[in-house]
């Protein structure tokens, strides 16, 4: 088609194969449209268009995705308010006529699967680098590896003896973001096996149901996997929001490009793999700085001397 359809905050060029969505840049704009700047929406990752009043005198022209073809809208699951929807156009009542007929333009061009849940992302996730600032600590990705490094101000006893956090993607089945707009929001990252809250409690409930012992460290057979923690301020996995924390443009971005990279790199399992062989050792300058920031808490007195010897014997492991 090639031609352009602009509206409130946003504006739609219809391609042969897909929508540009370039949205605006200015104050009344929401943060997140800023953000996003553009997306290339293919056909194929469309499922249906719709054309609805709106409020004040206007029409809303939405494209609705497959589900699992857009990562932001994965990572969002469902918590984006109805006005960062960034698949709504808004525009006057007057254009209802042409927008009705890029409406049905769209509709002409989906294709016999549009129905069906997309096997992949076809749409492109926010690039890397990014960083945002959190309550407890500032959350970086490069494109391979999502680091946590905590706040003494905001930080919980439970993350300061963990220590900063490093977290190849090649080592995560996922991600989770709770709006920061909601009652406890944060990031969280699932590591690749990770056992959610109560599963150990389940797995001995079971076994005793079975009329078996309670799963011990000397028990034969597969060992059960702790649980992570309840609450995300005491997971060195997550970072908590809070006012003016984790806002939604910035964090939301974030959570999207690690779920797409790490979905790619679950789709391709023989390069995980090499990955993760060569990832068996860690960076000695990186070793050097946690034994550091370990010793601060150990003077500090958040860290036992039990505790202190231990961990640096881990660490000094990993080299």
């Amino acid at each position: 088609m090639g031609d352009v359809l602009a509206g409130i905050h946003a504006a739609w060029e219809f391609d042969t194969d897909s929508v540009l969505i370039r949205f605006e840049r200015g104050i009344r704009t929401p943060k997140l449209f800023q953000s996003l700047r553009e997306r290339r929406i293919p056909h194929a990752a469309l499922s249906s268009v719709t054309l609805n009043p709106g409020k004040r005198g206007t029409v809303v022209l939405r494209a609705v995705p497959r589900p699992g073809a857009d990562p932001l809208l994965e990572a969002a699951a469902g918590q984006l308010k109805e006005g960062c929807d960034p698949y709504r156009l808004v525009l006057p009542a007057e254009r209802e006529t042409l927008a009705e007929y890029y409406a049905d333009e769209l509709r002409a061009l989906l294709g016999a699967d549009a129905g069906e849940p997309a096997e992949r992302f076809m749409v492109t996730a926010p690039e890397a680098p990014m960083q945002f600032k959190a309550y407890d600590g500032r959350a970086s990705f490069d494109g391979d590896r999502i680091s946590f490094r905590w706040f003494w101000t905001g930080a919980s006893t439970a993350k300061w003896k963990a220590g900063d956090q490093t977290f190849p993607v090649t080592e995560l089945s996922g991600v989770e973001w709770r709006s920061p707009e909601a009652f406890d929001g944060y990031l969280r990252l699932v590591p690749r096996g990770a056992g959610s809250a109560g599963s150990l409690a389940d797995a001995e409930a079971a076994a005793a149901a079975e009329g078996g012992a309670p799963r011990t460290d000397t028990a034969p057979g597969p060992q059960v996997i702790p649980p992570r923690p309840t609450q995300a301020d005491q997971d060195p996995a997550a970072v908590v929001f809070g006012l003016g924390y984790g806002p939604v443009h910035e964090s939301l971005p974030f959570a999207a490009a690690v779920l797409e990279s790490v979905r790619r790199n679950q789709s391709a399992p023989v390069a995980a793999t090499a990955v993760l062989a060569g990832a068996g050792r860690r960076d000695p300058a990186d070793i050097a700085e946690r034994i550091r920031h370990l010793g601060e808490l150990h003077r500090a007195g958040l860290v036992t001397d039990d505790e202190f010897s231990a961990k640096k014997a881990q660490l000094l492991a990993e080299l």
